[in-house]
């Protein structure tokens, strides 16, 4: 059975390398394996389907949609099943259903030109990446000490991130030239399944062995994934953790397919530069999460994300528009712009210990609502621009951006632990209640 917090707390402090838990080190390395083969194929298999096998645009876009649908799924069982099975589990049935899905495709449905069974095999994969990506993300929530949480989470981010877009994309720019883009994805299944032998024979924490659950709450699978929705009504504040959530990269998902528009059809600016300016957001993303996950531990968790993420997010849309309306073509001052939004996107990062310490008991469920977020972000930016743009152009659709970060900051201000709220009853004060992180989950273990 899971240590509950407090036995957790009490124990002698275990080392970390850099911030991350030692226990948990081969995890990381096992994410950042893994996110490099999936992030493989993103800057040229769209065009693959299209130019090499002749799909219709229109066949390719929904490939694309039902994979991003498994994928939502997948980010939202993620929290549920690790309830249930553990996290260990979860991550081997994603890295499983990857592998076999992607197997299947590159050795029956592509040299068939089968558009069907790539649409089920693509299709049903979606769900690997976010099952073991996220499933090791409920992995450090349950074993890494309270007080290193911020930081652990920021090193997950950045390994996740350092895979995913860039060296995934660099892998395929290094390999296509010589061996095809068809034997890279081939390329892409070994790091998958080395990502996947990295955690299953190195990673020891026993943690992620065994739900994490308490026995009263480990019933069935439908009453675990209804926890996983009613978690967020039951717990107010966990709901609003997912609004932020789902705020957080709203704008960003918005800004990919709508600033590059507006960039080059009307300021003027090259698709070359576009694309360094998006190298710009990922680099300034991946310098600030490990620091501003740092900071929430030590500078309080609810004013980390308010501030560095609503507040300097929201500045960050508002500069998109009005810097290159007013300046023009001016690369340096658009690069600080574009930054400064991967900037306020990291300030994000200490969210996840804030709406876990509503109920430490529910884990699990808790994730579940925040990667459920996540996941709806990626359709919610993009629809914003589709149904806004014609009526109020570009400028209102940053400003709707701008608007929405700034109400996640709003939001996060009242998501005070309910330690806080005893303390204001009982002493008459309201107390910074995430500056002492470790309160926040040392209160005896409860039942639902």
């Amino acid at each position: 059975m899971l240590h509950t917090p407090l036995e957790r707390d009490a124990s002698p402090p275990r080392p970390a390398v850099l911030g991350i838990p030692r226990a948990l080190i081969w995890g990381y390395v096992g994410v950042l394996l893994f996110m490099i083969g999936d992030g493989v194929e993103t800057s040229y298999l769209p065009a693959f389907f299209k130019t090499d096998l002749g799909f219709a645009e229109a066949g390719v876009g929904i490939i694309f949609t039902v994979y991003g649908v498994t994928a939502a799924v997948g980010a939202f069982l993620a929290g549920g099943l690790s309830d249930l099975w553990g996290p260990r589990r979860v991550m081997m049935a994603g890295a499983a259903c990857w592998a076999v899905c992607h197997a299947t495709m590159l050795a029956v449905a592509i040299p068939a030109h089968s558009y069907w069974l790539i649409l089920f095999t693509y299709g049903l994969r979606g769900f690997g990446y976010p099952l073991f990506a996220y499933g090791f993300m409920v992995w450090i929530m349950a074993g890494a000490p309270e007080r290193q949480i911020g930081k652990a989470l920021g090193w997950f981010w950045f390994c996740f991130t350092m895979g995913y877009p860039v060296i995934g994309s660099a892998l395929v720019s290094l390999l296509k030239p010589d061996i095809g883009f068809y034997r890279t994805l081939w390329v892409s299944l070994a790091m998958i399944v080395a990502g996947a032998l990295v955690v299953l024979l190195l990673l020891r924490d026993r943690t992620g062995f065994q739900g994490l659950s308490g026995g009263t709450e480990r019933v069935s699978l439908p009453r675990t994934f209804a926890g996983c929705f009613t978690v967020m009504f039951t717990k107010p504040r966990v709901g609003m953790g997912a609004v932020v959530r789902l705020i957080n990269t709203t704008s960003q998902f918005g800004v990919w397919v709508f600033v590059p528009l507006f960039l080059v059809d009307r300021i003027g600016f090259s698709a070359q530069e576009w694309a360094s300016l998006l190298i710009v957001m990922m680099v300034s993303n991946l310098a600030c999460v490990v620091l501003f996950g740092a900071l929430g531990d030590r500078w309080g968790r609810r004013k980390t994300v308010a501030w560095l993420g609503g507040v300097v997010s929201a500045l960050a849309c508002l500069a998109l528009y009005y810097v290159p309306e007013n300046v023009g073509h001016d690369y340096l001052l658009v690069a600080i712009a574009v930054g400064t939004l991967g900037v306020g996107m990291a300030g994000y990062v200490p969210l996840p210990p804030l709406m876990t310490s509503q109920d430490p008991e529910r884990k699990g469920q808790i994730m579940s609502a925040y990667t459920l977020g996540a996941g709806a972000s990626m359709a919610l930016g993009p629809l914003i621009g589709t149904v806004f743009l014609g009526a109020i152009g570009i400028e209102g659709v940053m400003w709707i951006y701008a608007a929405l970060h700034l109400l996640s900051s709003v939001l996060v201000r009242c998501m005070k632990t309910p330690e806080a709220s005893t303390v204001h009853r009982t002493e008459g004060v309201a107390p910074e209640a995430e500056q002492e992180p470790a309160r926040a989950l040392t209160m005896p273990s409860r039942g639902l």
